[in-house]
């Protein structure tokens, strides 16, 4: 394979960069939000179906999965991931290729996901002759919202027909530069859950609160004594957060209502911690509701699992990232307490979920995800699509 096949991937993702970025900034312009990707599906199909490329759509509704043949002898099969779903967030960016549907914005990186797949397809699709095996693309809907794309299009078979042997993904990093990647093997990003608390007391006048039972009261300490979940209940080593970002009372300054909403997040990095301290969440919550006279009511939607990267996987992919950008374009990453539900796959097959730099300080492109000034620097593209063949065809020959 060598040296030859290297140089003809980053010549190709090269030439391909300007229409590669064309689909990214189509993408960028038209978001659809989770669950309701029939545009941006049936976009990435006719660009399936002008690379030559064949698919199954349709998928957890609007999910596309596509194959791609090497033509030589090979058995192994390499599953690729990119997530389609945008925010429903006003985009403020001032550029041509604005979001055209208002409240909507691809502020995660997903358009870029995307179109650096396609350009991967597209790359592999030309090498065909020169690797063996089979590529599967996953293309999947609803990332941002649970019960998240990745576990409905596993629930209807998409690890199947073929099974890959190991799966990659990439999303877009943009406090690393454009031209460099980044990856943490083993542990990398936390499971979440959301945690939804009703407390319930007798509402009256904010002037007798001897009359009433006061929720705002009890809502506050429960908050408070939530706390020790994780400064005395967890293991020290296992990286745990409890954070309230909403609270709802519908009082005023002088009336206590009858109940107070809480809404949370719990993420962790280990199942059978997880599962005990949703249940010490209950019995506090309620524990404390009762002693002051209210009750409260628990709801937990159980989210992603915590997301590994296979250690095999992973030091592959450094040896090859390092082999296509230098090593000195390898940047480890921390632990991330944000999630993501491609851990759905990582914990099926061996996975390897990466870091494409998208930042440019100099070109002032430094907002974070999720945020209305998020953008990338597009040169990213050709290093994203150009990586990712390499990847894929150094994988398949071992």
């Amino acid at each position: 394979m060598g040296m030859d096949l290297k140089e003809k991937i980053k010549q190709l993702a090269s030439e391909y960069f300007a229409e590669i970025q064309e689909i990214r900034r189509h993408l960028h312009q038209h978001p659809e939000l989770s669950m309701q990707e029939h545009q941006t599906a049936k976009f990435i199909m006719d660009k399936l179906d002008a690379f030559g490329i064949s698919y199954q759509s349709g998928i957890a509704k609007t999910g596309i999965v596509a194959l791609i043949h090497g033509a030589h002898d090979g058995e192994k099969v390499i599953a690729l991931r990119a997530d389609m779903d945008a925010l429903p967030i006003e985009e403020a960016n001032d550029v041509p290729y604005k979001s055209l549907n208002p409240g909507i914005m691809h502020a995660c990186g997903h358009d870029a996901h995307m179109a650096s797949l396609l350009g991967t397809a597209k790359i592999l699709q030309t090498t065909r002759e020169h690797w063996g095996g089979t590529v599967k693309l996953i293309f999947q809907p609803s990332e941002e919202s649970y019960p998240g794309g990745a576990s409905l299009m596993i629930g209807e078979g998409v690890l199947e027909n073929p099974v890959p042997a190991s799966i990659f993904g990439q999303h877009v990093a943009p406090q690393i530069e454009a031209g460099k990647v980044g990856i943490r093997s083993g542990m990398y990003m936390a499971s979440t859950d959301e945690v939804y608390l009703t407390v319930k007391g007798k509402g009256g006048h904010a002037a007798t609160p001897h009359l009433t039972i006061d929720p705002v009261l009890i809502a506050s300490h429960i908050v408070v004594a939530l706390q020790q979940i994780v400064s005395r209940n967890n293991t020290p080593w296992i990286p745990t957060v409890l954070s309230f970002g909403r609270i709802t009372g519908n009082g005023r300054m002088n009336i206590i209502p009858d109940e107070v909403k809480l809404d949370g997040t719990f993420r962790t990095f280990s199942e059978k911690w997880r599962t005990e301290a949703h249940e010490k969440i209950r019995q506090i919550a309620q524990g404390v509701a009762v002693s002051m006279g209210g009750n409260c009511e628990v709801e937990i939607k159980e989210g992603y699992p915590f997301l590994k990267n296979d250690e095999h996987l992973s030091s592959h992919f450094c040896e090859y990232a390092s082999d296509y950008l230098g090593k000195e374009n390898i940047v480890e990453l921390d632990l991330a307490m944000t999630a993501e539900d491609f851990a759905f796959y990582s914990h099926h097959l061996p996975a390897c979920f990466y870091r494409l730099g998208t930042g440019n300080k100099n070109n002032g492109i430094t907002s974070n995800v999720h945020t209305s000034t998020f953008n990338i620097d597009e040169k990213a593209l050709e290093t994203g699509m150009g990586l990712m063949a390499w990847v894929v065809v150094s994988e398949l020959s071992i």
